[in-house]
């Protein structure tokens, strides 16, 4: 199996390393590998969504009659 780096899936995700080691340590990325203190992500995961931009932004709309 093929493995990229943490700063090779930063770069194809556009997110910061550290997004990436978050991602990793929380068990956000499956098959995901630590060899002290790098991370090493199967090749073809997809980004995981991230929780923060998911939340449903509920609306009060007032009705005028």
């Amino acid at each position: 199996m093929d493995y990229l780096t943490s700063a090779e899936c930063a770069e194809k995700w556009n997110v910061s390393q550290r997004w990436v080691a978050i991602y990793c340590k929380n068990g956000r990325i499956k098959g995901a590998i630590q060899r002290g203190r790098m991370w090493f992500i199967p090749a073809g995961t997809e980004k995981p969504i991230d929780p923060r931009k998911t939340r449903k932004m509920t609306q009060n709309i007032k009705v005028r009659s």
